[in-house]
């Protein structure tokens, strides 16, 4: 068994019995999940609150994070859930280094304990990452206490008996518990975010852990905003009379989320009003229109993706977080293939060639490109404004 190094106040035990030691950052104590690496160079702070990745542990690739600190505007789920509804832990080569940005509110570090993030610095992220792209992503624990007393056998084992993503609903926990209006868009210099005046169409946003800035991005286009909980009926959504019903983000399995989700969204089809689906919104579409999800061995984490837009022939460098994939090859004859990840092929958009019904595996509403990608939202805008006459 590992031995305990000297001064390590910090360890990621791995389902396979492997410890890495470091450093413990963050919150004290401990935290279990998929062990995923991440691409992106900046966004910490939007990252760890993205509710997708509930219970999972991030790796950063990139080795320096904190220098430009926290603060109240970038954090990207809907209320005050903390690493409950987003991600429970972090790995880092470097320690978090002194905020210097003059947006910052707090230190990394701080917001991390405040969170309840733990946090483990001083790890060969390259080797971590390597080992996750060759052999998949990990079951672990990652634990932190400031005197190193750590049970290594009994994280292990905890690692190795958690039984993972698959089969796993998350999206009920992190979705909202009531309906509720949203009116806040995009940020513009030097005012801050400026809300959207609501008058071009109405749309409902089923809330399976969606993002902020999803909803800020939907907002500019002049959208007027209800998000509603994720068990909420077609027949309750469309009692609502929207332009529009937009699927959202989230965490999980999307086929353990579509049990009650699935045969929702397809009266949602049926009734004729334009849907859009983001990330697990658009795999529980996918999952509607009759195609199958799959896991992904890694899945894709980051912030630097091109993807190719086949009606279009653009490519666009996106912002990807998702550990399921739909089936390229369980798609049924109505539906379209829209976007393809030009890293390895896989399915990233969606569309009915009859309907005014499409879905896209990234994210849109991030801003990589920075604006590659948002033309998605305006062209579900363009769909409710024909949908609407």
């Amino acid at each position: 068994m590992t031995t305990l190094l000297p001064g390590a106040t910090g360890v990621l035990a791995l389902a396979n019995g492997t410890v890495l030691q470091g450093i413990g950052v963050g919150a004290t104590g401990s935290a279990l999940g998929e062990v995923v690496f991440n691409t992106a160079m900046t966004g910490y702070q939007e990252i760890l609150t993205d509710p997708s990745y509930m219970k999972q542990v991030l790796v950063f690739t990139f080795p320096h994070v904190g220098n430009v600190g926290t603060n109240s505007e970038d954090v990207e789920q809907i209320g005050d859930g903390g690493a409950g509804t987003a991600a429970v832990g972090a790995v880092f080569r470097d320690l978090p280094t002194d905020p210097a940005n003059w947006r910052s509110d707090h230190g990394f570090d701080a917001w991390m304990k405040r969170r309840g993030v733990v946090g483990l610095a001083g790890v060969d992220t390259r080797a971590l990452t390597r080992a996750i792209r060759e052999n998949g992503s990990p079951h672990g624990v990652i634990a932190h206490d400031p005197d190193g007393k750590f049970d290594l056998e009994a994280l292990v084992a905890q690692a190795r008996d958690w039984s993972g993503l698959e089969g796993l609903d998350l999206a009920k926990d992190a979705s909202c518990l009531q309906a509720f209006d949203w009116t806040e868009g995009t940020w513009e210099w030097p005012e801050g975010y400026v809300a959207g005046d609501g008058r071009r169409n109405e749309v409902v946003v089923v809330d399976y852990g969606v993002k902020r800035n999803i909803l800020r991005a939907l907002a500019a286009t002049g959208a007027k905003i209800t998000v509603v909980p994720a068990t909420t009926t077609a027949e309750e959504i469309l009692a609502r009379n929207p332009d529009g019903v937009m699927l959202s983000n989230g965490p999980g399995d999307p086929a353990a989320t579509g049990e009650y989700a699935v045969p929702e969204i397809r009266k949602l089809v049926e009734s004729g009003k334009p849907v859009m689906g983001i990330c697990l919104g658009h795999q529980m579409l996918a999952l509607a229109l009759g195609a199958k999800t799959v896991k992904m061995d890694q899945g894709h984490h980051g912030a630097n993706h091109p993807v190719k837009d086949v009606t279009t022939g653009k490519v666009e460098i996106v912002s990807m977080n998702h550990g399921f994939t739909v089936d390229r090859d369980s798609l049924p004859e109505a539906v379209t293939e829209t976007h393809v990840s030009l890293f390895d092929g896989t399915n990233c958009g969606i569309a009915l060639k009859d309907r005014p019904v499409f879905g896209v595996q990234h994210h849109p509403e991030a801003s990589p490109g920075p604006a590659d990608s948002l033309y998605l939202f305006e062209r579900f805008a363009e769909h409710m404004d024909a949908a609407r006459g």
